[in-house]
This record gives C-alpha cells, structure tokens and sequence, in this order.
C-alpha cells in the first residue's frame, strides 16, 4: 500500500527535512515486507494566496483516486500508537492501494476536504507547526511499521 504524503509548503534543507527522511528511510526498510510503502511526498504551495480552499484544491489534486484519506487536524480524534498501527492495517487488509495523509497549512484543512476524509486524527489539543507535524507523522507511520511486524521500538 502506497503512502503519501500530502502538504502544504515545502521541506528544505532544515533539521525538519532530515528528520523527516530519516524516519521515512526506517519505515520504507521496515513496511515494505508488511506491505506498507513506498512513500511519496506531495508538496503544494498556493502562491495565489487563495487560502484554505486554494490549498484544499491542491491538495485534492495530489490524493489518489481511490485512496483512504487521513486528514490531520487538530480537530480530530486523538488515538494511540497501537490504534494508528490499526487504521493503517486495516486499510492495507482491506485492499486499499493507496493511504492519503493531508496536513494543511497555517490555517489549518478546508473543512470541505475534511469532510471527505476517512479518518480524522490529532496529534493533541495544542495547534502543532505543519512542517512539525510533518517530522511526527513521519515518525508514527514507522513507529505503526515496527508495532505491526511485532519489533521492540514501540514500549508500551
């Protein structure tokens, strides 16, 4: 099952970008016998200045038909490690192709984009920077790889 990653603004040479393929590097050697991966980054910039629904429709542009979409959101349902690691099975078993994880940007998801969503998480209450939010899904996409092929990363 395809992985993409889907957001607004780009990652360039920052402690961010090298976090972030690090932890993508992991998850590609680690999700590939579970049949997780490859991972592709989508990265959109409105420079119009259209706001959410300019962003909403480059991001639209960037999900696979067909694909499970994960909105990030801080709105959305707060779940554990383990229960991440469910979704993402569950979407796999469930014959998806591709998984679709949409990070907004300042001002966060369209709501009509979010309304589209098959699932909607947060990663807490507090309102994280999207190029922060980025590094931890990142990090948690591994982290659901590893709980999935039963390693020791994940300490409950």
């Amino acid at each position: 099952m395809k992985l993409h990653l889907c957001a607004v603004g780009r990652l360039r040479t920052r402690p961010e970008r090298s976090l972030v393929d690090d932890y993508v590097e992991r998850l590609e050697r680690t999700g590939r016998p579970l049949g997780l991966g490859p991972v592709a980054e989508h990265e959109v910039e409105d420079r119009r200045g259209g706001g959410m629904a300019a962003e909403a429709t480059l991001l639209a542009r960037a999900i696979p038909d067909g694909a499970a979409l994960c909105v990030l959101d801080e709105r959305g349902k707060l779940l554990s490690s383990p229960e991440f690691a469910q979704a993402l099975a569950s979407w796999r078993d469930g014959g998806r192709q591709d998984v679709a994880f949409v990070i907004g940007g300042a001002d966060g998801v369209d709501p009509a984009l979010r309304t589209r969503a098959d699932l909607v998480i947060s990663f807490g209450r507090m309102v994280w920077p999207h190029m922060l939010v980025r590094v931890m899904l990142a990090e948690q996409l591994y982290r659901a790889a590893t709980i999935m092929a039963g390693l020791p990363y994940h300490r409950a």
